[in-house]
């Protein structure tokens, strides 16, 4: 089956869904878009993964990583392989020793995976033809029926950018917690800028 290789174009908060976002993955050769409703919770772990963000503790898509690599098992890509009424469903494609294995999974834990050991995101060709989008521009899909709000536009913004003023919040009380200035200077200006704005 022919797989589309696709990259994280952004994050938008969804007004109409309490917490919810829209995880918005783009093909690499076009300009198709496949939007994704996930959690809050999830979104955070994308963004901290793409931020590489080391918190003190393992957060479980960490724990899962740090698991996987006691056994010897090796996240060798995410697909995206089926859309059935509404709802988007992955696999994890891993490696132990000579052994491949499937291993279903919601696509924003697979994608929040995906980040963290930088292995490559696929989707079926058939999901990207029933659930694909064509944008004309690189920024994130808005519309008017479900009233998204863009928290990141393009591929050039910074992965701070995916995170909502509250989770930009919670990130520099972290950083804070973990005395990394550095790191509480950048959020702290982002929140500034954003206030400002």
């Amino acid at each position: 089956m022919n797989k589309v290789n696709l990259e994280i174009i952004g994050l938008t908060y969804s007004e109409s869904s309490t917490g919810a976002y829209v995880l918005i993955l783009g093909d690499k050769l076009s300009q198709r878009r496949l939007p994704i409703v996930i959690g809050g919770a999830e979104a955070e772990s994308i963004a901290v993964g793409i931020e590489k963000h080391r918190n003190g503790r393992p957060l479980t898509h960490d724990l899962f990583l740090r698991f996987a690599h006691e056994f010897g098992i090796e996240i060798m890509e995410v697909v995206i392989n089926r859309f059935r009424d509404g709802v988007y469903y992955a696999m994890l494609v891993c490696k132990q020793g000579d052994d491949l294995t499937m291993v279903d999974a919601r696509p924003s834990d697979a994608i929040a995976i995906a980040v963290r050991v930088g292995c490559e995101i696929y989707a079926y060709e058939s999901v990207m033809e029933e659930a694909g989008i064509i944008m004309e521009s690189m920024e994130a899909p808005t519309d008017s029926d479900s009233e998204k709000e863009p928290i990141n536009k393009g591929i050039g913004s910074t992965s701070l950018d995916l995170l909502d003023l509250g989770a930009l919040e919670d990130l520099l009380q972290e950083a804070i917690d973990n005395e990394d200035y550095q790191k509480a200077a950048e959020i702290r200006d982002e929140i500034n800028r954003r206030k400002s704005s």
